[in-house]
């Protein structure tokens, strides 16, 4: 069967494609690496989801390798040998599921952060080919549709919006909200208060968030969670329009002699290949593994890999700068009750420090630890005078009573820019290939000394918070590594295809018929989780598809 659109993935990036396209009438196919998981399924069992990473595949048989400079030489590990996956959730919906729904718009300077700060020294900054204003109407329409829930602050950095309020009443807090308005308020900082992909009250076929205490990293069992399966992949399935092919592995895509492309192989949980033709390609496996299948789909018409002849596939590869800082709370800063009440929400944010006059700073977003009790009970086995002594018996148990009892830990996260750079980016190597003989993804991770700096900033904020509300035990782990669930960059969109693989509507400029839609279309990340970007940019494609499908195909 000849499809009119054929969607590979079907995370935050496919999902407004599948729903808009689906509902215009045109048959699309979706092909899903991964399984499709009802709500029932997504248990808060820590070991099956945190422990044992029940939907993405063993990194023994599909791994990635990491290039990272030590001892002033690049050195390469696969990751099965450290447990690092860059697999963040391979089911119908993606890592939508699995996400914490820090749902914060762009600014209108991070379209144009080379503009209004400069190069940095070894960077590859540049202006995006939109504004702003070319996103706001569909980040309004994301809020909306995908269920945003929370109240809009006034602070100096706050971005223009047509709608005056979110469209869903803020979701219950945490009483350590009170200890935070306060101490902001005594140290002058603005608050912010989190908006989050998460609905408050019942919307349509999806049930109000019922704070179960296991969010972020858990997949939803009521609907409240915004994510792509659960408010545009069901309700695109009612158009009779949309077939779902799961664990359909895509391995390789096929030009003809128009440079357009006819056909996807993919290999099924069997591992026998099979081909899938349409008219259109949209290309939304998250950003690591896009570049991945683009760089592997070799032919005459392209042989350093599809809408790659420019070399640009897989360059500029981002992630989030940043770290954490901690602070435990007891009875003496705040009443027990109150601190052990469980579920709620902190939503509460530093955006302050968003930009500087000097340079691009970022945002110090607040959460408590997450729940896994199995987490935390192994942080504590270990004595605190005297790390190599490891605590059993009685003393064990009465360190791990008070600190599930009496005491909780706030964390304060970094968010700061990922300044792209030509050592940030993916590749493949014939040498290291996954249980299939697919070359998998190397990551080189390459960070510039401005981004650690900016996030030592930052964390000196979360600290002086931290102390004004009493915390105890402050420590403050700052790092260049790369969040491995924040992936953008790789296939950067722009108006010159020296420089860019998509043009400014995420259509390869090599490949007519082809559109990458998740963050791999980003040239800078900004200093929020990418998320709510990727959804508002998906709806922007959607529509510019919707318009002019016919010249596409």
């Amino acid at each position: 069967m000849m499809y009119d659109i054929c969607v590979i993935g079907s995370g935050a990036g496919a999902g407004p494609i599948i729903y808009e396209l689906s509902k215009q009438g045109h048959k699309v196919c979706v092909l899903e690496k991964g399984d499709f998981y009802k709500r029932d399924d997504f248990s808060k069992d820590e070991l099956a989801v945190n422990r044992r990473s029940v939907y993405n595949p063993k990194l023994k048989d599909e791994y990635h390798t990491i290039e990272e400079f030590v001892d002033n030489k690049w050195t390469k590990f696969p990751t099965y040998d450290t447990g690092w996956d860059f697999n963040n959730g391979n089911l119908v919906g993606g890592s939508s599921n699995f996400m914490s729904g820090f749902f914060y718009r762009l600014k209108p300077d991070d379209f144009k952060l080379a503009s209004k700060y400069g190069k940095i020294k070894d960077s590859n900054i540049t202006d995006w080919p939109i504004t702003y204003d070319d996103m706001e109407i569909y980040y309004d329409k994301v809020e909306k549709l995908i269920g945003v829930s929370g109240e809009v602050s006034t602070y100096v950095h706050q971005e223009p919006r047509s709608s005056k309020a979110f469209p869903f009443k803020a979701l219950d807090e945490h009483p350590i909200t009170k200890l935070i308005d306060k101490a902001s308020k005594e140290l002058n900082f603005s608050i912010v208060k989190t908006p989050r992909a998460i609905i408050s009250e019942d919307f349509k076929h999806r049930s109000a968030c019922y704070y179960s205490n296991y969010c972020g990293s858990y997949g939803c069992s009521s609907g409240a969670k915004g994510s792509s399966r659960e408010a545009l992949i069901l309700p695109a399935i009612k158009t009779n329009n949309l077939t779902i092919i799961t664990n359909a592995n895509v391995i390789k895509l096929h030009t003809n002699t128009d440079k357009k492309i006819t056909q996807a192989t993919y290999l099924t949980k069997d591992g026998n290949k099979k081909e899938l033709k349409a008219k259109l390609f949209i290309l939304a496996a998250q950003a690591v593994e896009s570049s991945r299948l683009l760089l592997n789909s070799k032919d005459e018409n392209f042989p350093n890999g599809v809408a790659n002849n420019s070399l640009n596939v897989g360059k500029n590869l981002l992630s989030s700068s940043g770290g954490i800082v901690t602070g435990t709370f007891d009875q003496s800063a705040i009443p027990l009750k109150e601190l052990m009440t469980p579920g709620l929400f902190v939503n509460r944010a530093i955006k302050d420090f968003y930009f500087t006059k000097d340079f691009k700073g970022g945002m110090v977003e607040m959460v408590f630890e997450h729940a896994n009790p199995i987490r935390r009970a192994n942080f504590f086995k270990w004595d605190e005078k005297d790390l190599n002594k490891l605590l059993i018996g009685k003393e064990l148990q009465d360190k791990l009573y008070t600190s599930f009892t009496k005491t909780k830990t706030l964390n304060m996260e970094i968010f700061a820019d990922w300044t792209p750079n030509d050592n940030s980016f993916v590749s493949v190597d014939e040498k290291y290939k996954d249980k299939y003989g697919t070359p998998v993804a190397n990551i080189r991770i390459g960070t510039l000394k401005h981004d650690l700096e900016v996030s030592n900033f930052l964390a000196k904020k979360a600290v002086s918070i931290l102390k004004q509300m009493g915390a105890k035990n402050i420590q403050s782990n700052i790092n260049a590594l790369p969040s491995s669930n924040l992936q953008a960059g790789g296939c950067r969109f722009g108006d010159d295809p020296k420089t860019s693989v998509l043009n400014k509507y995420c259509q390869a400029h090599e490949v007519k018929n082809l559109f990458v839609t998740d963050g791999s279309f980003m040239p800078s990340g900004g200093s929020v989780p990418f998320t709510f970007t990727i959804y508002a940019n998906s709806f922007r494609v959607a529509s510019y598809i919707k318009e002019n499908y016919e010249n596409l195909v």
